[in-house]
């Protein structure tokens, strides 16, 4: 018998790992992610596996109606699940045969199996438990031929072949290919009546004229026979007589070298790598030239014993492109895409509105979703014809439902629906049309509660707190900084000593599910709690000193906090605020991390409702610090120093999961280009292309937006379904951008425009996405200096209204103004609010 290669100890020295992967009954741990909206595929079947091994039967109840039972059922090895015709119910029967690979073990009945798979599926036939024997000595018991002997008279026979032209270089796979020219030149030379198999005789021959008898062998020539003829038919042919001397036999088919998969997020996905041959080694997989057999990773920690991929629970962050190739033979390869397919979330606005007869009145519908989503709208359920209709009409493929001047008989309920292949959504935008002197109920919910608190900018300034109604203009509410605080009834910014002028010192603010704002007062050690229905500061809560920086935790609804320690930032902490959103009193929670400079929390979308991990960045340090945000602790460091990245700033893009790191320049020389980290093995992939600068990703995370200071260019990369990262186009930037955000297109679905700021001189641009169009409004005066604004991020910033909104406001240093997203114009300039750096839109939109 061939002696079985020992692919696994080739594999734990190189790569370090003490894993066997001939094991008998491997189990590879599948631990479903956190994110609970679809069960794991073994947790949610263990209960049933038992029965299935007993009886055949498996239970049903946990299957869809309309789906396939066997894909929920799990039959154990040597067993596969099959449909039966008669009862329609799926039931585990012995497999009819294994995938062909030659992976030589012996069984505890003592019989040779071609590999593993064979073992158990002889155990299902004959109803009894047969086990791997792992000793390869076992194909040799009771006999004077030892396995090592046999190896023995093996080299003695390759050694007395002429020697093959040497490459000079060594690897895995050139050492295959100088031992396979051997043993072709040995089957030929034993061959002599060239009839491409060898028997007896000839073997017989060989052992006489070159006297291996005299060698003192405990083995012959003709034990090749006796061992390797695995058909038992007589005579070896060359594939035997390959496997006899472990010469490696690997296979691909063109149409096999790229594979593309779908599948649907939630569900669980298996790759199967299509390189077959003779004593394949194990499959090696990789992501992104990232090695995944080894890394204990959540979702992908299983791989069969016949080198499948498993990913237990798919989601968006698993899309992009996998490679598999055999251990040592990594010039041939498979290239694996998976494109992961989300059904439709849908977002109405507004969910109710009162118009009188004679006016317009828009209902707009978003929709995200992979592929992207359909839009169609009913009336009363009933399908509308707005092509026939010079009254209704489609704006952005039905993003926006236009009615021209309303009507009575427009009163209805618009119901707007999102397909896509994998799933339908719906959501219902009623329209009342009635005259305004009836005062409804609709008409008072939609005029006094919808306008009174909601769809408003809050403006932090010098003078105090200015809610701001964009569309008319209008001041809805001053809060002067003598104002007093409810819970303690002090100043909302009392006079500091020895400061004059005096006036209220912002640095950042955050809506609270539009129940409050939070904002920081960075100078009194503290934050402010905006009620928004009272439109009061209800408290204030003491911090660290210096607190600069707040963000949202939407997931866990809390809410984090840096201070700097002083103006030299030489103490800075990490706080958090839990319950953020619920409860009267609130307070601070100090974590355990000193020394940083900056932290990350991923955004949440439609799509992405629930984020797991932050990442802090330690002063000087080249490192990301993975936080879990329910428990503050560090989860692992991922390492920047191979490329001496000090982080700086960071984004993020569910689809694929790629991290965007800007680092830090050194001695103002240019700035190193980003890294670009997989969070999938929160690994480094290496350099994003070259480009530099902070990244800023789109809502729905299709598009990556970097303004690159030294080329005064944005550059706009793109994600696509399939997870391939690629460079769009690189649009000239007339402005030093100091901020930047995203406001979706009102002519195209699913794209965005960008509207950045300059942090020195009066412009302001627009940049389509789709198009590559920028266009630039001028004079909106001279924003602060960044002299005049020391709490990090932009001097300028510019706050959108929203998903559905079409007005953004941005500071100057005297006044406030308001745009028009819409039609890309000034809408007003609002004065006497001074130092107005800090903002945020409080709103459905």
């Amino acid at each position: 018998m061939g002696s079985l290669g020992v692919w696994a100890v080739a594999v734990a020295t190189l790569l370090g790992t003490s894993g066997c992967w001939l094991a008998e009954g491997h189990k590879g741990s599948r631990r479903g992610s956190m994110d609970t909206a679809t069960t794991s595929r073994t947790s949610s079947l263990e209960p049933h596996m038992e029965k299935g091994k007993a009886d055949g039967n498996i239970d049903q109840s946990l299957s869809d109606a309309d789906e396939d039972p066997c894909r929920r059922t799990y039959c154990g090895r040597g067993r596969q699940c099959v449909l039966m015709a008669e009862t329609g119910r799926a039931e585990c029967v012995c497999q009819e045969k294994c995938r062909p690979s030659f992976v030589p073990v012996c069984g505890s009945d003592g019989r040779f199996y071609e590999n593993h798979c064979e073992v158990y599926r002889a155990a299902c036939l004959e109803r009894r438990r047969i086990y791997v024997v792992h000793s390869k000595d076992c194909f040799f018991r009771g006999n004077a031929c030892t396995m090592s002997e046999y190896n023995r008279l093996k080299s003695i026979l390759l050694d007395m072949q002429p020697e093959v032209l040497k490459t000079g270089e060594h690897s895995q796979q050139r050492d295959m290919e100088e031992k396979r020219a051997l043993v072709d030149t040995m089957f030929k030379y034993l061959d002599v009546n060239n009839d491409s198999r060898l028997v007896s005789d000839e073997l017989e021959k060989l052992s006489m004229k070159e006297h291996l008898e005299d060698s003192l062998l405990e083995c012959t020539v003709q034990d090749l026979l006796r061992y390797d003829d695995y058909n038992n038919d007589g005579h070896l042919s060359l594939h035997e007589f390959y496997t006899a001397f472990q010469v490696v036999q690997l296979s691909l088919t063109e149409d096999q070298r790229i594979s593309v998969s779908t599948v649907t997020v939630g569900l669980s996905a298996v790759l199967t790598c299509a390189i077959q041959g003779t004593l394949r080694p194990p499959i090696i997989w990789k992501r992104n030239s990232i090695v995944l057999n080894f890394l204990d990773l959540e979702d992908i920690n299983d791989f069969g014993d016949d080198g499948s991929l498993y990913i237990t629970k798919v989601t968006t962050i698993h899309m992009g492109n996998y490679s598999c190739h055999a251990y040592g033979y990594e010039d041939l390869y498979q290239i694996h895409v998976l494109q992961v397919n989300v059904p439709p979330v849908i977002l109405v606005y507004p969910e109710t509105q009162a118009q009188e007869p004679g006016v317009s009145a828009s209902l707009h519908c978003h929709a995200d979703g992979i592929p992207n989503p359909k839009l169609l709208w009913l009336k009363n359920g009933m399908d509308l014809q707005p092509r026939s209709s010079k009254q209704l009409s489609l704006i952005a493929n039905g993003s926006e439902l236009f009615i021209g001047s309303v009507r009575y008989e427009d009163t209805g309920a618009y119901t707007c629906i999102a397909k896509n292949e994998v799933g339908v959504d719906e959501d219902i935008s009623s329209l009342f049309v009635e005259d305004s002197a009836k005062k409804t109920l609709a008409n008072i919910l939609w005029r006094e509660e919808g306008l009174s608190v909601g769809n408003m900018f809050y403006i932090f300034s010098d003078e105090g707190i200015t809610v701001l109604q964009p569309s008319e203009c209008e001041i809805h509410r001053h809060m002067k900084r003598t104002e007093r605080i409810v819970a303690t009834y002090e100043e909302m910014c009392p006079k500091g000593e020895g400061v004059s002028p005096q006036h209220c010192v912002w640095s950042s603010a955050v809506n609270i599910r539009d129940k409050y704002i939070y904002v920081t007062q960075p100078l009194q050690s503290r934050l402010l709690v905006v009620d928004i229905q009272a439109q009061k500061v209800v408290q204030a809560i003491a911090t660290d000193p210096f607190p600069v920086k707040m963000l949202y935790d939407k997931s866990h609804d809390q809410v984090w906090v840096l201070t700097w320690g002083d103006m030299d930032r030489t103490h800075p902490t990490l706080q958090v605020i839990p319950q953020a959103s619920v409860g009267e009193v609130h307070h601070v929670i100090r974590t355990t991390f000193q020394r940083v400079s900056d932290f990350f929390i991923p955004p949440t979308n439609l799509i992405i409702t629930h984020v797991r991990f932050a990442f802090v960045f330690l002063k000087n340090e080249p490192a990301l610090h993975k936080i879990d945000l329910e428990t503050f602790h560090r989860v692992k460091t991922i390492s920047l120093k191979n490329y001496s990245c000090i982080p700086v700033s960071m984004a993020y893009t569910h689809l694929s999961g790629f991290y965007f790191i800007q680092c830090q320049s050194k001695n103002h020389m240019q700035a190193p280009p980003q890294l670009l980290i997989d969070s999938v093995t929160d690994t480094v992939i290496g350099p994003n292309l070259n480009i530099t600068g902070q990244p800023f990703v789109s809502p729905d995370g299709r598009y990556i937006v970097t303004p690159e200071p030294q080329r005064s260019k944005l550059v706009v990369q793109t994600v696509s379904f399939q997870g391939e990262l690629g460079l769009n186009q690189e649009m000239d930037k007339p402005v030093e951008v100091s901020d930047l955000v995203f406001q979706p297109s009102f002519t195209e679905p699913n794209q965005h425009v960008v509207v950045a700021t300059s942090g020195s001189g009066t412009d302001l641009l627009f940049a389509d996405l789709s198009s590559g169009r920028v266009e630039v409004i001028q004079s909106l005066k001279d924003p602060l200096s960044p002299r005049a604004w020391p709490w990090g991020g932009p001097n300028r910033v510019v706050v959108s209204s929203g998903m559905f909104g079409q007005y953004l406001v941005t500071p100057s240093a005297e006044s406030l103004f308001v745009l028009n997203g819409k039609q890309r114009t000034p809408h007003c300039e609002v004065s006497d609010i001074k130092r107005g750096n800090t903002a945020v839109w409080v709103g459905e939109v």
